[in-house]
């Protein structure tokens, strides 16, 4: 029988993280801890549908505050086996201390170092991270730095790392959502001691958490398989490091091994299965002819004469768009702005008519249940549902954790002894 794994959701948004855990298997997952803040809103609507969802079913506590103000003894309190959570993609630089013993962070307020600090304080046997797909490519001028940092103090807090890049319409997805996915679990660990006897194309491509979860083809796409070292001190990563990270990869102590892989066999939900049946949507989601004309206009190709600040002329290109989503296929990746009158909306055509999504259409393309967002106003729930991630994918990565988990049989101690 599988032990029960306490969890901790940072930034934990409308619960993405946590639904799709539980989907997995509720009785293993059990979150312990959560904390939702939005920062200067008055309304909290993330936290409030949090709360109305996740209402009397064993959280112990929620927290609508900013995480940088919770004590580290709340997290020392906490037994943390899976830390989880979604970040923004930030500035990283670190600057060396006054007394030039260690990185310090260069900007306040990336919550990154609040993840470090939650590890510090409770050490978790996993964690799954969740960022924007561009977080392997920054900053513009220094390619890959920040990844590298995180890497590197995750490498400082004794893990062994595994990424990879996931569009959510190539394994069973409605969405063409790319995002990336960071897998942690301690080096002294009995999975850890399995991926060790491995070699890194083994764990990228074949045995890997992710290459378990998200099957992909034995061979690199283009032959695109890289390595790179990272420094011991990551204020010297800060300062000079720059690489061109792979969609996929694993670092084993001071060593990163990055691929680009392919899927083995894409399989996506079409857009059409998503849709509410037409006696089902309100007549306010239909475009007027106005509506219309500005989309197409929007969607169009366009050549546009503009002057920059500095009084530079120039043309401002942009290509067409199909005038309507392809039904047949998965939705484009959905943004904050959806649903309003915007280049970036979907616009699907049934029985000849034209409409946005609706709210519970939007939920569906990210695998959460209808009306899962009811309750706040329209605009915050497509809003909200633009920032989530696809909850079936936290399930499948949820079952791997099990999978692991179960296997977990020999003691740190014990593993010292054979390293």
């Amino acid at each position: 029988m599988n032990k029960t794994l306490n969890v901790v959701e940072l930034f934990a948004g409308v619960g993405g993280f946590r639904l799709g855990l539980e989907k997995a298997n509720a009785d293993i997952f059990k979150t312990v801890w959560a904390n939702q803040w939005e920062p200067a809103r008055k309304t909290q609507d993330a936290f409030e549908c949090y709360s109305r969802n996740f209402k009397n079913i064993g959280i112990d506590e929620y927290s609508n505050m900013d995480i940088a103000k919770v004590p580290s003894e709340k997290f020392q309190q906490l037994n943390i086996h899976l830390l989880v959570g979604g970040f923004p993609c930030q500035d990283y630089s670190v600057a060396r201390s006054l007394s030039g013993e260690k990185g310090i962070e260069g900007k306040k307020g990336v919550l990154f170092w609040e993840i470090k600090r939650v590890i510090e304080n409770s050490h978790p046997k996993y964690i799954l991270l969740e960022n924007v797909d561009r977080l392997l490519k920054s900053p513009s001028k220094q390619r890959g730095r920040d990844f590298a940092i995180m890497l590197a103090t995750l490498r400082d807090l004794n893990y062994i790392v595994e990424w990879r890049v996931i569009n959510a319409a190539e394994y069973g997805g409605a969405q063409k959502r790319r995002r990336i996915f960071i897998f942690a679990y301690k080096n002294n660990s009995d999975f850890a001691y399995r991926q060790k006897r491995l070699n890194p194309y083994e764990i990228i491509f074949k045995e890997g958490f992710f290459a378990k979860t998200f099957p992909v083809k034995e061979e690199a796409y283009k032959n695109r398989v890289d390595y790179v070292k990272l420094n011991k001190d990551i204020v010297d990563i800060s300062d000079k490091f720059s690489f061109g990270f792979y969609p996929a990869g694993v670092m084993i102590g001071d060593e990163v091994f990055t691929a680009h892989p392919e899927v083995l066999e894409e399989k996506f939900t079409p857009l059409k299965d998503i849709l509410l049946n037409e006696d089902e949507v309100d007549e306010k989601y239909y475009l007027d002819e106005e509506t219309e004309r500005k989309f197409e206009y929007l969607r169009g190709p366009k050549k546009i004469e503009r002057i920059s600040a500095n009084g530079h002329r120039y043309i401002f290109s942009e290509g067409g768009m199909s005038p309507t989503d392809d039904l047949n296929g998965p939705g484009r990746t959905m943004l904050t702005s959806e649903g309003t009158v915007n280049r970036s909306t979907h616009i699907v055509e049934v029985n000849g008519r034209k409409r946005f999504l609706t709210p519970i259409e939007c939920e569906r393309l990210n695998s959460f249940p209808d009306n899962w967002t009811a309750g706040m106003s329209e605009r915050m729930r497509y809003f909200c549902m633009g920032n989530a991630l696809v909850v079936d994918l936290i399930t499948k990565m949820g079952q791997t954790i099990i999978e692991i988990d179960s296997k977990e049989l020999v003691t740190s101690e014990q593993i010292e002894l054979f390293v």
